[in-house]
């Protein structure tokens, strides 16, 4: 079934929408989930939970994108209950590791966030990305917006683990600079 089917599902409030979305995309979301939590029960219930967000937000909203849209509501959930997982000191994945990498990309000061008004900086990045090989773009984004796992970005790219590494470390300095050189104070 394609995606044009399944919204359509969700909009005639056909409960097949559910299936037919984790059916297509379960597994997507579970592994954008578990990457975050580290956990599988808890990254199946972030899954099921994108899949009843998708339901209560269909209609009105009618994603042009499913996968995007699906992956962006299992991201936010996962990054929520690991807040609510490492407030009770448990937790795990990848996420630490993840925010460590880019913990020396930004200096953690609060005024980064008010120097510039969320937008610009969203479109900065974006024209970063835009600006790299679809090879380069895909390590970047399965590392930093998917926590994909260095082992697992190797194997996907038929590289090892200590070039993705070098390529990951290669691209945050990029980037840092790409900002600093458009004003943004890291």
């Amino acid at each position: 079934m394609d995606d044009v089917q399944i919204v359509q599902l969700y909009w005639d409030r056909d409960e097949q929408a559910i299936s037919a979305t984790s059916d297509k995309y379960g597994n997507y979301c579970t592994s954008i989930a578990k990457n975050i939590l580290g956990n599988q029960e808890d990254a199946e219930e972030c899954v099921n939970d994108t899949f009843l967000n998708a339901w209560n937000s269909m209609p009105p909203h009618k994603p042009s994108i499913l996968s995007t849209f699906l992956g962006k509501i299992t991201r936010n959930l996962s990054f929520n209950r690991y807040k609510h997982n490492t407030a009770n000191k448990r937790g795990g994945g990848e996420l630490p590791v993840v925010l460590e990498e880019l913990s020396n990309l930004v200096s953690g000061k609060d005024d980064v966030e008010h120097a510039f008004d969320q937008a610009e900086l969203t479109k900065a990045i974006d024209t970063f990305l835009d600006s790299l090989s679809p090879k380069k773009r895909s390590i970047f984004i399965s590392r930093y917006w998917y926590t994909d796992s260095i082992s697992e970005i190797a194997v996907r790219h038929s590289m090892n683990d200590g070039a993705v590494s070098m390529t990951l470390n290669r691209l945050r300095l990029k980037l840092h600079n790409y900002l600093l050189e458009r004003g943004f104070e890291l």
